[in-house]
């Protein structure tokens, strides 16, 4: 997501689902669309978005106080990760790839939602430089007569991860022998949560979280250069998670159809009412990002705490009015 360009967020939102048709202005047949928004509504948005774009960074509420960086070793990208890592124990630290909304160049879109994750001991990588928010620099202009489309692709996530591995691999490192390769997550908003599902079939993947986003209907993929099809769903080979921002958000119903097409790993699809994306511009990624770090708790780690929010008829989501919850080939309550 980006702030900068004076874009209204339903405008950017629109554009992450749309992908290069927006850019080429012909919209296909039965694009989806936002609901129109009245003049209070639209001045609220464009409040919460000015008000996001002068936040400034956050720590996180985990045990390891995080910061967002760029790497001379990992060009055109952002990394957040635990401030100071000698606090964190060897082996211990996790990887979450992570795809920008509107697959976007600006790996500080989600800045909030990032440093919350990394706090609880996640090495999170998002592809792009830190174009919005503090430590911002312009955002370098695509080159004339570029095609059009997205500004950032599945192999540049991919390339984090590989960059992650390597690095707890390399002496003199400050990840070197940090990060356990066993606990690697994809995650990724609008259009990045696309480029996540991409990436989901790698076999060292061992979690998955889809945020606003789903696979379009078949013959109907605004987003076809990113090669990603209701048969990509076929790929997955571990639990999954979607985080839908209920009937208003663009992506829902792209999302529930996934959950639906989904019928051989445990699923699970989370809906709040933040439309598209709206958790993104609360204080640490408001309560989407407290899900996403349970998930990937129970996943990576086994954490059994976290894994009564998710499992049983009394699980923490399935008692929280703020949610709603559908779940198949769940594992039963112990």
């Amino acid at each position: 997501m980006k702030y900068t360009t004076g874009l209204s967020l339903i405008a950017l939102m629109t554009m992450a689902m749309a992908g290069s048709v927006v850019a080429q202005n012909a919209p296909p047949p039965n694009m989806p669309v936002f609901p129109p928004q009245t003049a209070e509504e639209k001045a609220k948005s464009d409040a919460d978005q000015a008000a996001y774009a002068k936040a400034p960074d956050t720590e996180g509420t985990g045990a390891y106080p995080a910061m967002k960086e760029q790497d001379s070793s990992l060009p055109n990208h952002v990394v957040y990760r635990p401030k100071d890592l000698s606090k964190v124990a060897s082996g211990t630290l996790g990887i979450v790839a992570w795809g920008n909304g509107a697959c976007s160049a600006d790996g500080a879109g989600s800045r909030l939602h990032l440093a919350e994750l990394a706090s609880y001991g996640y090495v999170v990588i998002a592809p792009g430089g830190i174009y919005s928010g503090p430590g911002s620099t312009p955002e370098p202009k695509r080159p004339e007569g570029a095609a059009p489309g997205t500004a950032t692709t599945g192999a540049d996530v991919k390339a984090g991860l590989e960059w992650a591995l390597a690095e707890n691999a390399r002496s003199g490192s400050p990840y070197f022998g940090k990060i356990d390769p066993a606990k690697i997550a994809v995650s990724g908003f609008s259009c990045g949560g696309i480029q996540a599902l991409g990436l989901a079939g790698d076999p060292r993947v061992k979690a998955v979280i889809i945020d606003n986003s789903g696979t379009f209907p078949d013959g109907n993929n605004f987003l076809s250069a990113l090669n990603v099809t209701k048969a990509t769903l076929k790929t997955l080979h571990t639990p999954i998670l979607y985080i839908l921002g209920g009937p208003k958000d663009i992506a829902y119903k792209n999302g529930m159809d996934d959950f639906e097409h989904i019928n051989h790993v445990p699923v699970m699809v989370a809906n709040n009412s933040a439309s598209h994306g709206g958790d993104f511009l609360r204080p640490n990624g408001g309560p989407s990002a407290k899900v996403a770090v349970q998930w990937l708790e129970w996943q990576l780690r086994g954490d059994k705490t976290a894994e009564t929010y998710f499992v049983g008829e009394a699980c923490g989501l399935c008692t929280d009015k703020e949610w709603t919850i559908q779940r198949k080939n769940f594992p039963t309550a112990k």
